[in-house]
């Protein structure tokens, strides 16, 4: 068992050497994927050795319990011991997505419902704001398209982490957060109080650490400057800052208008056209590769109704996990970690399935 821990452990002394090594550092993009698969490899190396050291323990305790009561007493303990670092370093063998160190764009979008999943837009955001200030990461807001009622037609965030810990990475959380959310509640415009169901769009993109791990043929890229407004319509200034950017091969638009500079908007609408572009090439390379094992819980339809929040009964349900709990409050403040925790679990009991079912 774990055949291939040995090949793990030479990857993570090669990388440790690499480290050592101030000219690794002298390139930033290089160094950060190098501590991440070293933080990866370190747990995996303590891991083995606890499960190594349980291994002996109990096999020294069974020997000397045959000329000693005593020790037999510690043989059930140590079994426990060894079960319990055998589960942990088989989980931490998973094969792990490479994505899950990085950074996110994640963008929340008005669905079915009018102003009411604009509302709930608003809110979604204010819930993965307080979550990343929970998890210690940075967030910056990069557009936003407000609606009349102090929702959101469209928005969209950056989130970081420095965390070296890629399992502690802002992808490695959020990624299953894609789908639509749906949303059970009386909305402030119902007058006779009634309860409504309406939809809110969220994707989650992992952001490129450097421009050069995307390049992009500026010959590929069609370049719009137009004045921003605000909701309504109302001119939020009197110059050409707003930026539309189509990338002229696959289609993809980004439009930027929070930023005064035209230069700051055309530089944001990179960012989030660089991790769209990551995204595509990630989700081609997922089809072809048919044989290969997809998460069952993030797919990459777009489309598909992950969660509802049911205001009247303080419930939230992820529908793909079974995951259910009458605490909505508290999520909607931020407590999105036992609901997300659930995903993580959800994937990876379908990882050891298929472990198992090719050993």
């Amino acid at each position: 068992m774990f055949e291939s821990v040995a090949v793990l452990l030479a990857e993570h002394e090669d990388l440790q050497k690499q480290l050592s090594d101030p000219a690794v550092h002298a390139d930033a993009a290089r160094a950060k994927k190098i501590n991440r698969r070293y933080a990866e490899l370190s747990q995996i190396k303590s891991a083995h050795e606890h499960w190594v050291q349980a291994r002996e323990d109990l096999a020294a305790a069974k020997e000397l319990a045959k000329e000693d009561d005593a020790f037999a007493e510690e043989v059930p303990g140590l079994e426990e011991e060894l079960a319990s670092a055998q589960e942990r370093l088989r989980r931490l063998l998973i094969p792990r997505d490479p994505d899950d160190g990085r950074d996110v764009i994640m963008e929340i979008k008005g669905g079915e419902g009018g102003a009411e999943s604009a509302l709930f837009a608003a809110d979604l955001l204010r819930m993965y704001l307080q979550f990343a200030n929970q998890m210690g990461w940075k967030t910056e807001m990069l557009e936003s398209d407000e609606s009349d009622l102090g929702g959101y037609k469209n928005v969209q965030v950056a989130i970081k982490s420095n965390a070296s810990d890629p399992s502690q990475g802002v992808w490695a959380n959020l990624k299953y957060e894609g789908g639509v959310h749906r949303v059970q509640r009386v909305p402030v415009t119902e007058t006779q109080g009634r309860i409504h169901t309406s939809t809110t769009g969220v994707l989650v993109f992992p952001e490129v650490d450097e421009p050069e791990e995307m390049q992009i043929n500026q010959n590929d890229l069609k370049i719009d400057v137009y004045r921003s407004s605000g909701p309504g319509g109302q001119s939020v200034n009197t110059t050409d800052s707003a930026v539309r950017i189509t990338h002229l091969p696959t289609g993809i638009v980004v439009s930027m208008q929070n930023e005064k500079s035209q230069l700051q908007n055309r530089e944001a609408a990179m960012r989030v056209l660089r991790a769209r572009l990551l995204a595509r090439q990630q989700e081609e390379l997922a089809a072809a590769a048919s044989d290969a094992r997809k998460s069952q819980i993030r797919t990459m339809d777009r489309s598909e109704r992950i969660r509802t929040y049911n205001f009247p009964e303080n419930r939230i349900a992820d529908h793909r996990t079974g995951y259910k709990a009458y605490n909505l409050d508290a999520v909607m403040n931020g407590a999105l970690g036992p609901v997300i925790e659930s995903c993580i679990r959800f994937d990876e009991e379908a990882r050891l399935a298929d472990l198992g079912d090719q050993s």
